[in-house]
């Protein structure tokens, strides 16, 4: 029988037990991999996890004649980019694949070579992430773009200029977008109504770190004053807090006891909280944090996701696996992403009672309400899970899936277990290190 990398074969009912280790967020480490394009001298990153989206970006560095390579301790990137250079089109959409990292390719490229191209853009079905408001704020700092047949091809005939603008919803791709481009802009950038997610905090350390001067306000209002030149940084990315949730979500519905090396506290309060609510334990360390399950019943909760400080996104959906074992009725209201909560569909098949709704539920109105989208849901528990066949649909989902399958009784075949190395590292390797019976078909894992 030939290996099937794409499926795996989760036998669930046994609780997750033992010690991973999460290393630098998802949401940081490729951005900070695009900021190194900027400098005019090498930049050193560590605490970088084996993901694909870091080899997506690497790849598209090497492209456009970045050198990268391992640096002297394991997880650690240097890139010097002091020979950038443009690259084959055909190249570019190869390397890029079904990632939407390439378009902040746009404002450090502009500014190294005056020109730049995007290909089409993929990423999670999620919900509407549009690229458009990424090339309206390109053009509001100069930039001329031409819609070409296999992308977009951009143009910046004198440097870019700083701007004034408003984002309609604080996006942390946008706000991104906005850091990158207006580091070296001429004069003064404002954005207001930005992102301020721990990972975005610490990209403005690491621009700060190669010379550049930005200044964050109470008010979400963040202040770019622009520079001639920036140098090189030597950076340590914060912890992933998604992949240590995404864990610790594991441990409440599996009735485990996880310890997450590397999960930091700061970053992970409101999550930590909500845990707490739930009925899940954890105790807090300097080096990680401990989840488990403390015996007994979980208990129901109302539940917002909003931007950051809120209870992100991205927490949601593993959380939601653990509140099916949740005693009564439990209240999701999903503001971010509107389409985020089409994975219950494959929980109730696996004995799952959630039921969607379009109306804004447990919570303040948000901008899907009038919109005819299945945003709110309620959970209804506890209930068994069966093992089932899944088909994985992004990256959170993805991983969702995987609880679920673990948590229940039986055998679940997961379709499509690739994207999950979009955002974790080694997932089958510390699935097996905590205990898991999982098997790649004609390969036992564990």
């Amino acid at each position: 029988m030939t290996v099937n990398d794409d499926v795996l074969l989760v036998h669930g009912g046994t609780p997750l037990e033992g010690e991973i280790r999460v290393r630098g967020a998802k949401n940081l480490v490729p951005k900070a991999m695009v900021a190194a394009l900027l400098g005019s001298a090498p930049s050193r990153l560590r605490n970088v996890p084996d993901i694909r989206d870091v080899r997506v970006v690497r790849g598209l560095l090497q492209l456009h004649g970045v050198t990268v390579r391992p640096g002297d301790e394991p997880g650690e990137l240097v890139m010097d980019p002091t020979r950038v250079e443009s690259a084959n089109v055909a190249d570019i959409d190869a390397h890029a694949g079904s990632s939407r990292i390439p378009i902040l390719f746009c404002g450090p490229l502009l500014h190294r070579l005056g020109h730049a191209f995007i290909p089409g853009l993929g990423g999670c079905d999620i919900g509407g992430r549009p690229i458009d408001f990424h090339f309206d704020v390109l053009r509001q700092f100069g930039a001329r773009i031409e819609k070409r047949a296999d992308g977009q091809y951009l143009e910046a005939p004198q440097r870019l200029r700083g701007t004034k603008i408003r984002l309609p919803y604080p996006s942390v791709g946008a706000t991104e977008q906005v850091l990158l481009t207006a580091v070296l802009a001429e004069g003064v950038t404002e954005l207001s109504n930005a992102a301020v997610e721990p990972e975005i905090e610490d990209l403005i350390c690491v621009l700060q770190k190669m010379g550049a001067i930005i200044a964050m306000d109470t008010d979400r209002t963040i202040r770019i004053t622009g520079v001639d030149q920036l140098g090189g940084y030597n950076h340590r990315a914060l912890s992933d807090r998604l992949e240590a949730a995404s864990w610790a979500s594991a441990a409440l519905a599996t009735e485990g006891n996880i310890y997450v090396r590397g999960a930091q506290q700061r970053s992970m309060m409101t999550f930590l909280n909500t845990y707490r609510k739930v009925g899940g334990a954890f105790e807090i360390d300097d080096e990680g944090i401990r989840f488990w399950h403390p015996g007994g019943q979980l208990k129901s909760i109302a539940l917002e996701t909003d931007v950051h400080p809120g209870f992100q996104t991205d927490w949601q959906q593993p959380l939601v696996v653990a509140l099916t074992q949740a005693t009564g009725l439990s209240i999701i209201h999903e503001t971010v992403y509107e389409s985020r909560l089409g994975f219950t569909s494959a929980l109730n098949q696996m004995g799952a009672h959630i039921q969607l709704y379009r109306e804004c539920l447990g919570g303040s109105d948000c901008r899907f309400g009038q919109r005819n989208f299945l945003h709110s849901a309620v959970v209804s528990g506890p209930t068994k899970l069966q093992g089932a066949d899944l088909v994985i649909p992004d990256l959170r989902g993805g991983f969702s899936y995987l609880i679920a399958a673990l948590a229940a009784q039986g055998t679940s075949r997961v379709h499509g277990i690739g994207l999950i190395n979009r955002g974790y590292e080694n997932f089958m390797e510390k699935l097996v290190e905590l205990g898991a019976k999982v098997e790649l078909p004609g390969k036992a894992l564990g």
